[in-house]
């Protein structure tokens, strides 16, 4: 029995190359008008104000995302219902705001009349539409300070029916994707030229993975020199280190070594004691300067977690030690303690 059905994979790839000409598209045709609302987002931002998102069904959804985009880099915004805003919601609204409202055709009720009420108390307002570039203005671009549109002209996944001899229209597709490609410029533009860095980033994003690679290595090193990893004088044999090192109730699967003035001369790992035993059972009365691995590669204190993920990818080191501003050994990261945090993979 034959399958009917109409193959799928060349339906979707033609979906997702219509979404990505979509992009292409607007890329091209972003003009001073983005850099003006960027300069109200900035604006806002930096006065203390907050970007308020609204938009009704798809486009409210989208707008959702855009807002938690915004608030994730440091740019408090909310998202508000076009609807619930005639109901109450007004009150969110205050004089140092500024306003993304979103609709595809540009004459959505709701959204309109909002705009108008927000315009009237003389709040910026950036508008989203859809639509051909060079068609008349929407209602919505007219109340807007900064209009932006989005060129969309056509959804992806448009099918022909033979059978009726009319289109079959699906879904907002390429224009969702697209208001939402440029929320996410609109938010990352605002926050380059606010400076906001990595370590804002991480401020806001505690949490999950994410919020994890972010972290300083000093957060989640277990192994802290003067506590729990002793820093052994390189002059020590390689028994006397091992004694050393068994004197604290857990430590790291390696040894760190310093020379005179206290500075990282090396690193001995639990898998060069074992080849070095396996290979000469005298060994351990020669001086651990001698089998160390010399000028291991280290981290700084200030580094962060996904640099010593970076590091453990890269060059397959499983104990990193972690150095001051002097070169000053203060602690030990070990592959495990990123283990536990689910991080990286055993």
């Amino acid at each position: 029995m034959s399958d009917s059905r109409p193959h799928s994979l060349p339906f979707a790839r033609s979906i997702l190359i219509d979404e990505a000409a979509a992009l292409t598209a607007l890329a091209q045709s972003l003009d001073a008008a983005f850099a003006e609302a960027v300069d109200l987002l900035v604006g806002c931002a930096d006065q203390g104000g907050t970007v308020l998102v609204t938009g009704l069904g798809k486009s409210g959804l989208v707008g959702a995302k855009i807002s938690a985009t915004l608030a994730s880099l440091g740019i408090p915004s909310h998202s508000v219902h076009p609807s619930e805003a005639a109901h109450g919601d007004l009150g969110r609204f205050r004089g140092c705001d500024t306003v993304v409202a979103i609709s595809f055709s540009g004459e959505t009720e709701e959204v309109l009349g909002l705009a108008g009420i927000l315009r009237q108390d003389g709040l910026p307002i950036i508008s989203i539409t859809g639509g051909p570039l060079d068609r008349a203005a929407s209602s919505l671009e007219r109340l807007a300070t900064v209009a932006l549109r989005l060129g969309v002209t056509h959804e992806a996944g448009k099918e022909h029916d033979a059978r009726l001899g009319e289109d079959h229209f699906v879904a907002p597709t390429c224009s969702t994707t697209a208001t939402l490609a440029l929320g996410d410029a609109l938010a990352l533009c605002t926050a380059r030229q606010r400076n906001f860095t990595s370590v804002d980033f991480a401020r806001r994003h505690p949490g999950g993975a994410l919020g994890g690679l972010l972290r300083p290595v000093t957060d989640v090193m277990r192994a802290v020199a003067g506590r729990n990893l002793p820093l052994i004088e390189q002059t020590r044999t390689v028994s006397q280190a091992l004694t050393e090192a068994a004197s604290v109730a857990r430590r790291s699967g390696a040894l760190i070594l310093i020379d005179g003035a206290g500075n990282l001369a090396g690193i001995l790992t639990d898998g060069d004691v074992r080849r070095l035993v396996l290979k000469d059972r005298s060994a351990l009365d020669r001086p651990v300067m001698e089998v160390m691995t010399r000028s291991p590669r280290t981290l700084s204190e200030a580094a962060l977690v996904r640099d010593a993920v970076a590091m453990i990818r890269e060059h397959r080191q499983d104990e990193i030690p972690i150095v001051d501003g002097m070169g000053k050994p203060i602690g030990m990261l070990d592959v495990q303690d990123l283990i536990a945090m689910r991080l990286i993979k055993d």
